[in-house]
């Protein structure tokens, strides 16, 4: 894996605003439309120009407001801030995401069914080198790119999309936006699940995007992720590290409820090390975000970012040559599109398009 790290530092708001510019601040918070700015950068927003409060170096976080949760949506994770996070525009895809997405391409090889065509779920976030691969794999199939925002969208189109001058020849060239329903034979989504606030209604978009047949095909992480950085923030007695990350048993059965059938769940660990507490907290920044409902309420200042060093000295271990270490859990998950069944009832509800394959299939 290399020298690499993987957390999730939150951005949020300093305690301190002063004059006019600073009350305007807290308003964009409380409505949730102040994206904070980097530490060090300099931008444009709304109209005026701000500079970051901190001392390069501080810990940033996102700020956002929290909704309360429902049935559908894990309970610790901030829906607000998911969403936020999910429409983040990526620089590049982060290396974990790919790492995941080419050891989640690599199990490919065992299935027999080839699609003809397929959809790419956020390959962005996902990872536009394992889009590559996957295109070299089924080079005949047709795929749909779906991504989160307008923004997004355009970095996909960018990265993916044919010169102009190649466009007009006959190939299967890359659409966007999601295909008709029940069309896709395949759908790909490489670390998106666990950041959705809404995990089984996604779950049921994908399963409406796949013909019978089609197979999906996911990564997430796993309830194991960063412990050790969460046995850290315990011990400080601050607020949790991260959202709470979901069992694969349970995302089996929910696999289940949004109507998929055959669904194989497989987990691996991968321990990571870093030379020291900086290379770990300049990566966390590129990696994600802290999701959590109850995450620090403000930025935190360069006291805090010194014990935050301090006490990560704790993930030291004495082999490898006493580097920092953290776990990742990864889930993989696969499941199947069955032919749609039509419960006994006194009155059955039945889709259009089930209906429509239910009678193709006669």
């Amino acid at each position: 894996m290399g020298q690499r790290c993987v957390g999730w530092a939150k951005r949020s708001m300093h305690g301190a605003h002063k004059g006019w510019l600073g009350q305007r601040r807290q308003m964009w918070q409380r409505l949730g439309m102040c994206n904070m700015p980097r530490i060090g950068k300099t931008w444009h927003r709304f109209g005026l120009k701000r500079s970051a409060m901190f001392a390069k170096g501080a810990v940033s976080i996102i700020e956002a407001m929290s909704e309360p949760s429902s049935p559908d949506t894990p309970p610790s994770l901030d829906p607000v801030a998911s969403a936020r996070w999910t429409a983040w525009p990526h620089v590049a895809s982060p290396w974990l995401n790919e790492e995941i997405g080419r050891r989640m391409e690599d199990r490919l090889q065992w299935i027999r069914l080839q699609p003809t065509s397929w959809v790419d779920w956020a390959p962005v976030s996902g990872g536009l080198n394992t889009h590559a691969q996957l295109r070299a794999r089924y080079p005949q199939a047709q795929c749909s790119v779906v991504e989160a925002s307008p923004p997004l969208e355009h970095l996909a189109r960018q990265a993916l999309q044919a010169p102009w001058w190649k466009r007009w020849l006959p190939s299967r060239a890359v659409s966007f936006g999601a295909p008709a329903a029940g069309s896709a034979d395949m759908l790909w989504a490489n670390m998106a699940l666990h950041n959705s606030a809404h995990p089984q209604a996604l779950l049921q978009q994908w399963h409406q995007l796949l013909a019978v047949d089609g197979f999906l095909m996911f990564s997430c992480l796993g309830p194991d992720t960063l412990r050790e950085l969460a046995e850290v923030y315990q011990a400080q007695g601050w607020p949790p590290a991260s959202h709470a990350f979901t069992d694969m048993h349970d995302w089996g059965d929910m696999l289940v409820q949004a109507g998929f059938a055959e669904p194989v769940m497989d987990m691996e660990r991968l321990t990571l090390t870093y030379a020291d507490a900086d290379s770990l907290l300049a990566e966390c920044r590129l990696l994600g975000r802290n999701l959590h409902r109850e995450r620090f309420a403000g930025l935190r200042g360069k006291r805090w970012l010194a014990q935050l060093k301090a006490a990560l000295l704790a993930l030291a271990k004495p082999q490898p040559e006493g580097r920092l270490t953290l776990t990742v859990e990864v889930i993989y998950g696969h499941a199947l599109k069955p032919m749609p069944r039509l419960k006994v009832q006194s009155e059955s509800t039945v889709s259009l398009q089930d209906m429509r394959t239910l009678l193709s299939k006669k």
